[in-house]
């Protein structure tokens, strides 16, 4: 049996394309892990309890709030899609690998699980510690693959303000969790059905 070396362990940068779908997706929910436990972590940290961010609002005020945010942010991105060329909102083909072949369940799962996972981390613990503007920056930083053009970072950084504005004013995850899940639903959903019309 011969003995494992960690000297032997090589990191390269492969680009989306150099990933078959199942490293692709183990890479997601691996990610999407790290980022929840860093989240959990950083908010114990804080002398807080993160089963707090799941108690129920009193109202479905942060319903009407998350799913407004989410319209307003698929009504632009949509409208600035017309105007726009594709090559500046590249990804790097990182969302179309994703969601391009996903049924429909499995988009929402994808969904949930990045919408939860990241608004406890983000909205939960950092924002809690730096405000919403510094954890916007971190936010569009995080989503590096978007930094090569300046509208997809612009808008991401938007959107992560925005989730921190509704978050703020009523009082709950839960608002921007719910337009986090829309938002990446439904343009999963595009994503996945304009490819199947082509």
């Amino acid at each position: 049996m011969r003995k494992f070396d960690i000297r032997n362990i090589k990191i390269r940068k492969v680009t989306v394309d150099q990933l078959n779908d199942k490293m692709l997706l183990i890479n997601l929910y691996m990610t999407q892990a790290l980022t929840l436990i860093i989240g959990i972590a950083w908010v114990l940290f804080q002398g807080r309890n993160p089963l707090d961010f799941f108690a129920w609002p009193m109202t479905s005020q942060f319903a009407l709030w998350g799913g407004g945010l989410a319209l307003l942010v698929l009504v632009f991105d949509l409208g600035i899609s017309r105007f726009v060329p594709e090559e500046a909102a590249d990804d790097g083909g990182v969302n179309e690998r994703i969601f391009k072949i996903r049924a429909v369940w499995h988009i929402a799962v994808i969904s949930l699980t990045v919408a939860i996972c990241e608004e406890i981390l983000f909205r939960g613990a950092i924002q809690y510690a730096i405000g919403p503007y510094w954890t916007s920056i971190i936010f569009a930083a995080i989503h590096v693959r978007y930094l090569r053009h300046w509208i997809p970072t612009g808008l991401v950084f938007a959107i992560s303000y925005g989730l921190g504005w509704i978050m703020i004013h009523t009082g709950t995850l839960w608002a921007p969790i719910l337009a986090h899940f829309l938002v990446d639903f439904i343009m999963g959903c595009i994503i996945r059905f304009r490819r199947e019309e082509k």
